[in-house]
């Protein structure tokens, strides 16, 4: 009873929210949507999307509460069960503890392959148990990739806290929304979404890079998309195989200090990992 209760409180107060906004211009191409998992993130940023004009399924282990989420929002958003959201969406967002990935991946299979899939499920030990362990091993965009197999995976949502989730509108384009993805036209898809409720998208890097979406890591909280970007060429100049340390390796001399200089640091010495990481590159040399 205490679990259904909470869960009306999130979708009711994502609905309240969502009739605050102002209004948007309308969504540059109206999409079908269906969530699968309408908790904290499925419901905001749904709804969110429901009011720049887009269909909207929501789905969830409770479906008279999503019943009553979309009746709150009114034209645009629907109730349906999982498989109904995945076969309703032209694309899908999974936004599910990460312990529930494998069975929505078997579920789900035959409905998200080849469309492009949102993933916003973090792995948290303490609450998904072994799987969230090995998934923080080899990185959680490898690892939804092989739980949601022939989906085209756009990692998102995943670096933000869930208290703020759908409230870019407010600002449109100061928060920047980091995303991870192997796929260029998922890339184009799932960003004009992003950016159509506020959030500007910037691409990190492929799934590979999805390890760093995640809270608690460097990218997390709320940024401006210039900050993301510059974050996120420190963390691909940190990766032994990247293009950018390749680059510095190329043109080192043994002078560490000319090395530091054409590093994505902003400026020498501000971060003394680049120090160490430049004298190891010279000496490599």
């Amino acid at each position: 009873m205490k679990q259904n209760r909470r869960e009306f409180l999130v979708v009711a107060g994502a609905a309240v929210a969502v009739g605050a906004l102002p209004l948007r211009a309308a969504a540059t191409e109206k999409t079908k949507i269906g969530i699968v998992g309408s908790g904290k993130v499925g419901s905001a940023i749904g709804a969110t999307w429901v009011r720049a004009g887009h269909e909207v399924m929501f789905s969830s282990r409770n479906i008279e509460n999503d019943k009553v989420l979309a009746a709150r929002l009114g034209a645009g958003a629907r109730a349906g069960t999982p498989r109904e959201a995945a076969t309703f969406g032209e694309v899908v967002m999974v936004s599910v503890p990460y312990g529930s990935l494998p069975a929505i991946g078997k579920d789900l299979a035959d409905l998200i392959k080849g469309k492009v899939v949102i993933d916003t499920c973090n792995p948290f030990p303490g609450r998904d148990g072994e799987i969230a362990n090995w998934a923080r091993q080899i990185g959680a965009g490898l690892a939804s990739a092989e739980l949601l197999p022939g989906a085209r995976l756009v990692r998102a949502f995943n670096a933000i806290g869930a208290a703020r989730m759908g409230s870019a509108y407010q600002e449109p384009g100061r928060v920047g929304m980091p995303i991870a993805s192997d796929d260029a036209q998922a890339v184009a898809v799932a960003s004009r979404l992003i950016r159509e409720i506020g959030y500007e998208p910037v691409l990190i890097g492929g799934l590979a890079m999805g390890k760093h979406l995640m809270p608690g890591t460097a990218l997390s909280g709320e940024r401006s998309a210039d900050e993301i970007r510059r974050i996120a060429k420190t963390l691909d100049w940190l990766n032994p195989h990247s293009t950018t340390r390749k680059s510095i390796r190329s043109k080192c001399r043994g002078d560490r200090d000319s090395v530091l200089l054409s590093s994505p640091s902003v400026k020498k010495g501000q971060y003394y990992m680049f120090e160490v990481e430049a004298e190891m590159t010279c000496a490599e040399n």
